[in-house]
């Protein structure tokens, strides 16, 4: 019995492999006409501010600088904002029509869950953090309480 299983999982597996290859040779054209793909459409960052690294290279790389910030500040206590989540919130998240933060954990509107959404990747920052930027007034307060 096992050996008709194997026998039947190996002819599926080569006509799958067949059809793959006729597929791919049937397509004479193979340039990709960009409006034809779906790609995600992250909102734009505030106005008038510069990123710590160029657009592309932190499109390709945020995860890794993300992860040695938490690295550095978690085992070093090494606090540097360039690379810190929340100076990342702080410029990327912005406000909708009705003046209010998007929500992490549903739709497509904030700025992380645009992309990582698309590309199927689980996003565990903001399980500890907050996915909106600081506001002025609430920092205020805090100075103020240690202040006191």
């Amino acid at each position: 019995m096992n050996i008709y299983r194997f026998l039947l999982s190996g002819f599926i597996s080569l006509l799958l492999v067949g059809v793959g290859i006729a597929t791919v040779g049937a397509s004479n054209d193979t340039t990709v006409n960009k409006e034809q793909l779906f790609l995600p459409d992250p909102p734009s960052a505030k106005a008038d501010t510069v990123c710590v690294q160029p657009v592309e290279e932190m499109r390709r790389w945020h995860g890794l600088y993300l992860k040695h910030q938490r690295h550095d500040t978690m085992n070093k206590g090494i606090r540097n904002l360039n690379y810190s989540l929340s100076t990342c919130i702080n410029c990327h998240v912005t406000p909708n029509a009705e003046d209010k933060y998007p929500d992490i954990h549903e739709g497509n509107e904030h700025f992380c869950r645009s992309c990582h959404e698309y590309a199927s990747v689980a996003i565990d920052c903001f399980q500890c953090h907050a996915g909106h930027p600081d506001h002025e007034d609430h920092v205020n307060e805090e100075s103020r309480a240690d202040e006191e």
